[in-house]
C-alpha cells in the first residue's frame, strides 16, 4: 500500500512540475525533439509520401461544365480555382432559397449537389 501512495505522490509532484512550472519545460522540449528527429529520419529512410490524388473533383468538374451554358462556365471557372473558393460558393448559394445572378436555379441545385 505505501509503494502505490508514494507513486501517487511522485506522480502528483511531476504532473505539478509539469504544468505549474517551468522548470521541466527544457527536457520536455528535448525529448520532443529526439522524437521528431526520429520520426524525421525515419521517413527519410523508408521514402515514401503519400500523395492524394482526387480523381473525382476531375469528373465532378467536367460533369458539371458539359450542362452549363458560355456564362456559367465562365463563372464556373472562377470558382473552382480553389477549394478556399469552393467552400465560400457552398456556404453562399448552397441552400434551399438561394438565387445566383448567373447560373439558373437548376444548374445552381446541381452544382450545390455535386460539389
Amino acid at each position: 500500500m505505501r509503494g502505490w501512495i508514494l507513486l501517487a505522490l511522485i506522480g502528483a509532484g511531476i504532473y505539478y512540475m509539469a504544468t505549474e512550472t517551468t522548470k521541466l519545460d527544457k527536457p520536455i522540449a528535448q525529448a520532443l525533439g529526439f522524437f521528431n528527429k526520429a520520426e524525421n529520419k525515419l521517413d527519410s529512410m523508408t521514402g515514401t509520401k503519400i500523395i492524394k490524388v482526387n480523381k473525382n473533383a476531375l469528373q465532378v468538374k467536367a460533369a458539371i461544365a458539359e450542362r452549363l451554358s458560355g456564362t456559367e462556365l465562365k463563372e464556373f471557372e472562377q470558382i473552382m480555382v480553389s477549394t478556399g473558393d469552393i467552400e465560400d460558393f457552398k456556404a453562399e448559394y448552397c441552400h434551399h432559397d438561394a438565387r445566383h445572378p448567373v447560373f439558373s436555379k437548376d444548374n445552381l441545385r446541381f452544382m450545390c449537389d455535386k460539389l
